[in-house]
């Protein structure tokens, strides 16, 4: 089938978290015969940051971010079979939701695939006026980049036909074990950029500990942490790109997954970095969030810490052959059960089953 897909980028993770879980769906999608056509604006600097080039297995269409192009690239969705529009493109939001609808064929299936579904939420919740509120019910599903029964259930308590979370995810090819790398060198390592819905939390769980513990060393990628007052033992790189994060993953004696603020609250929403981190056989230590048990087991396969002081006391208690052990239980077990593959395989089962019930309804009024 061929799927016209509006989202962020593609061909760069400059503050576009999603770019990971894009690729890897996508690509596995392809595998399983689907056209993609991904739109993507100019916007946020992030064509200037590609990470990749465009690959074979997508066409990638850059527009500026104007409304005549926004217009032009929505006029293409006409030619698709599938049209998804994902959240958080950053710019002409509201217009590419409208726009999947009105331009997408009778008989095209319209998603909204959303990658930071509490934030949507909270956000009908606050707006009874909210656009959204009369688009949702024309959609044949809305497909979440996590979230579990909460988030489906308030989607549908918003009128959305179907919801389905599609988990983030492996991808073997790009994420797996390297050689050391000297640049990452650390005791514990933290990759994100600054956020409002994360920094307390950061602080808490990255912050505290390296305060905590002098005598032990802290890295810390990704941007905005400039004007952050560091402690000592801290030393921030910047932005880490793509190609270098199974370098960070694997090098540092463990690696860090702090959630969002939302996502904590939520639950259910693994961030890419999980995946990442242990497709590469890094140690994980993470905060804890409802549903962690699904992807990775506590203690064998993860190190899960509920405060800054258990983030310092698991530091202190692991050694090199301890964080091998828990590396290489977490790398087999999201090998096992959470690749993109698998997504794809999920993803494609939807769609098919979205089209049998779209031709049982239409039979039924025909």
């Amino acid at each position: 089938m061929r799927i016209a897909f509006y989202g962020s980028s593609l061909v760069s993770a400059y503050w576009n978290g999603a770019a990971t879980y894009y690729r890897g769906l996508i690509r596995n999608l392809a595998a399983l015969g689907h056209e993609v056509t991904f739109y993507e604006p100019d916007a946020y600097d992030r064509q200037k940051n590609r990470d990749m080039d465009p690959p074979d297995w997508a066409r990638v269409v850059v527009y500026d971010a104007n409304e005549d192009a926004v217009n032009a690239v929505l006029a293409e969705a006409a030619q698709a079979d599938i049209v998804v529009k994902a959240s958080g493109v950053g710019v002409f939001d509201d217009e590419l939701f409208r726009g999947i609808l009105e331009h997408g064929r009778d008989d095209a299936l319209k998603i909204f695939w959303d990658v930071d579904a509490p934030a949507t939420l909270a956000d009908l919740a606050a707006d009874p006026g909210h656009m959204m509120h009369a688009l949702l019910p024309q959609l044949d599903a809305v497909l979440t980049y996590g979230g579990g029964d909460p988030v489906v259930e308030a989607y549908r308590g918003f009128g959305a036909r179907h919801c389905a979370p599609v988990y983030n995810a492996l991808d073997p090819e790009t994420h797996h074990p390297v050689p050391h790398d000297e640049r990452f060198a650390c005791d514990l390592a933290f990759l994100g950029n600054r956020l409002p819905d994360r920094e307390a939390r950061v602080e808490e769980f990255f912050f505290k500990p390296a305060r905590m513990l002098p005598h032990r060393r802290f890295l810390l990628g990704g941007s905005g942490w400039e004007p952050h007052q560091l402690p000592e033992n801290v030393r921030h790189i910047g932005h880490v790109s793509t190609r270098d994060h199974n370098a960070f993953n694997t090098t540092p004696l463990a690696v860090l997954n702090v959630a969002r603020d939302s996502m904590a609250k939520v639950g259910f929403s693994p961030a890419t970095r999980v995946f990442e981190a242990a497709g590469a056989g890094g140690c994980l230590i993470t905060d804890h969030w409802q549903g962690l048990e699904l992807f990775l087991e506590p203690g064998r396969e993860a190190l899960v810490a509920e405060t800054g002081e258990d983030v310092a006391r698991l530091l202190e208690g692991l050694d090199r052959d301890r964080a091998g052990e828990i590396g290489r239980a977490g790398r087999a077990r999201i090998m096992a059960e959470h690749t993109y593959a698998r997504r794809a395989e999920q993803v494609d089962g939807i769609f098919r089953s979205l089209r049998d019930v779209r031709s049982s309804r239409e039979r039924k009024t025909a």
